[in-house]
């Protein structure tokens, strides 16, 4: 037996507050589980989820700015509009990487035994703190950069669409 598996079998913390485990169930979690997929395919499954959330945002768009009289101004809501949902969908996900993250690199977990809060600390052994590390650095970090990566280029995507339909209400006016 390894360290590893030995260090487990002596773990106290129930196996599915473990990190390890908290890692593999978000990685087979929906939409969670789109961090870990190629580029293309994360760029596919992004662009059709801002496809159905802009079926959402375009009615309240038009609400506001008539598609008829006024496209410009209601194609820069709906850009808007979705870009902004669709970074706090980001958020939630980066935030939820984060917390598993956060408790693979931790040198102790805090578990609920019973549910009860009878809150425990468990010191991890050098070896599963190296696992873990491990995971942490080539596993989640990646998929923590991806999602930032995403935010910023969805904040930048917002911020050229506030200049550019500043720039159109300032010409048309």
């Amino acid at each position: 037996m390894n360290p590893v598996e030995s260090s487990l079998t002596l773990c106290p913390v129930p196996s599915e507050q473990q990190p390890v485990n908290e890692y593999e169930a978000l990685k087979e979690a929906w939409l969670y589980n789109w961090g870990i997929v190629d580029l293309l395919s994360y760029g596919k499954k992004l662009t059709r989820l801002a496809l159905l959330i802009s079926f959402f945002v375009s009615p309240i768009a038009s609400a506001s700015f008539s598609v008829e009289t006024r496209p410009i101004p209601f194609c820069f809501a709906t850009i808007l509009g979705v870009c902004l949902l669709l970074s706090l969908l980001v958020v939630r996900l980066l935030l939820g990487w984060r917390y598993v993250g956060d408790r693979l690199g931790a040198e102790s977990v805090t578990y609920e035994e019973s549910g009860w809060y009878d809150g425990q600390v468990w010191r991890k052994p050098p070896a599963v703190q190296n696992r873990d590390q491990l995971i942490l650095r080539y596993q989640v970090t990646p998929v923590l950069q991806r999602w930032q990566g995403t935010l910023q280029l969805l904040g930048g995507i917002m911020a050229i669409d506030l200049i550019l339909w500043t720039l159109f209400r300032v010409i048309s006016a």
